[in-house]
């Protein structure tokens, strides 16, 4: 169970698109069940609500994951991600707080958009560096809404997106891959779905460099639905289970 709900953190930032409209706004909210192989290791929320940062007012995100149940007596988990960004989906402030088993991390990371740059505080080691970064960069949870603004309406199977994702201290270079359109069975309904292969590297958690798989609503939200994982030991599953403040309807299958 290591790390898993920290995985799944960076799992829910996936879906696609990009246009003009926001395909979101304040007051959502979803809920995911998490498996791990046959049992029920945990849940993880994804809030959105308004704040403020520095006098400038942005959206402000919030997601958190623990475990329950079983799986608590093997790794009790914690986990807390927030991001604060504007309507460009331009990151200014990110925090990640976690405890995973008594792994613990508590960071801040503040984005100097003008300067292309992000100084990030490590409070438990009492250090901070400063990092160049490109044009675009996305946080852990930014990410998520970044994409879910690409416009998918021209996607043919095999496309590719690309983004610039800074985590652990390092540029990395994100890429979902699209696979084509679902009708997915999930608990909230049949939903025309969008599905994608995050491409991954394979060795350390994942079995192989294409071991993940995410559905997403083929509507104006890009509602993230389900998320498949298939780990060095064992498979991993998200499912969303409870949604509200959408922005749009959402495209159930008639």
């Amino acid at each position: 169970m290591k790390k898993i709900l920290s995985l799944l953190s960076i799992l829910l930032f996936l879906s696609a698109g990009y246009g003009q409209d926001l395909s979101y706004k304040a007051g959502e909210h979803f809920k995911f069940k998490i498996h791990y192989g046959i049992f029920n290791a945990g849940y993880a929320t994804l809030d959105l609500k308004n704040g403020v940062f520095k006098g400038k007012h942005l959206f402000h995100a919030i997601g958190k994951g623990w475990t329950t149940g079983i799986s608590s007596w093997f790794m009790d988990v914690d986990d807390l991600y927030e991001s604060y960004f504007d309507s460009t989906n331009a990151p200014y402030r990110f925090i990640r707080k976690i405890d995973e088993g008594g792994y613990t991390m508590d960071k801040e990371l503040f984005f100097d958009q003008t300067k292309q740059k992000v100084l990030v505080i490590n409070k438990k080691k009492g250090i901070s560096q400063s990092y160049a970064t490109p044009k675009s960069i996305q946080d852990m949870v930014s990410v998520f809404y970044y994409l879910r603004n690409y416009d998918t309406s021209n996607l043919k199977p095999g496309d590719e997106i690309s983004v610039d994702l800074f985590l652990d201290e390092e540029i990395y270079p994100f890429k979902l891959k699209f696979l084509g359109k679902d009708i997915l069975k999930t608990k909230i309904g049949k939903v025309h779905s969008l599905k994608f292969r995050p491409i991954v590297q394979s060795g350390r958690i994942f079995k192989e460099d294409e071991s993940l798989t995410v559905w997403i609503s083929d509507d104006q939200n890009k509602m993230p639905l389900l998320i498949k994982a298939k780990l060095m030991v064992g498979s991993l599953k998200a499912s969303l289970i409870e949604y509200k403040g959408l922005k749009y309807p959402v495209n159930f299958k008639s």
